[in-house]
């Protein structure tokens, strides 16, 4: 392969990368979010 392809993959692993990277903190948040954050509407207590 050449120069350019080369250079081309290098940046579609980063971005991938830090696609991936987004996805997990941002799963992350949600389940931190639905943990922590009752529902007002649920009862615990029955």
């Amino acid at each position: 392969m050449n120069e350019t392809a080369w250079q081309a993959l290098e940046i579609m692993w980063k971005g991938m990368v830090s696609i991936f990277a987004v996805i997990l903190v941002l799963t992350l948040l949600v389940y931190l979010i639905t943990k922590f954050v009752k529902d007002p509407e649920k009862k615990t207590d029955d």
